[in-house]
């Protein structure tokens, strides 16, 4: 984590998570994303531009922040979501900028991705 040049920005998102495996399957499978592992309760990701951490070092705490992810086809990947397992929690709407809709992963974690399209 933290490198210079980073100050006061988003370095890493962490969470929670009940089986790492199943996360890590999830995940993949829905974006793509590549991990490392850093033994058996910890597990890094990283989606080519950011990182962060599926952790089984805690509870699992659905709610805080709302981490929102950017899709060029956002039909494309909702679909790819609903396949990997997630359910869609809020359909996609309009706001000013784009559409965007929110899913929760296998853990509960509520996420929203967005398009410009």
């Amino acid at each position: 984590m933290g490198t210079s040049g980073n100050d006061r920005r988003i370095d890493n998102i962490e969470f929670n998570v009940s089986d790492i495996a199943r996360s890590r399957e999830f995940y993949g499978k829905a974006f793509g994303w590549s991990f490392t592992d850093y033994g058996p309760t910890y597990c890094e990701f990283t989606d080519g531009r950011l990182t962060g951490g599926l952790t089984t070092g805690g509870p699992i705490k659905t709610g805080g922040p709302l981490v929102i992810l950017y899709a060029d086809d956002l039909a494309a990947t909702q679909s790819r979501l609903e396949a990997a397992g997630a359910k869609i929690v809020k359909p996609v709407f309009e706001f000013p900028g784009g559409r965007r809709f929110h899913f929760e992963d296998p853990d509960g974690y509520e996420l929203a991705v967005w398009s410009a399209n």
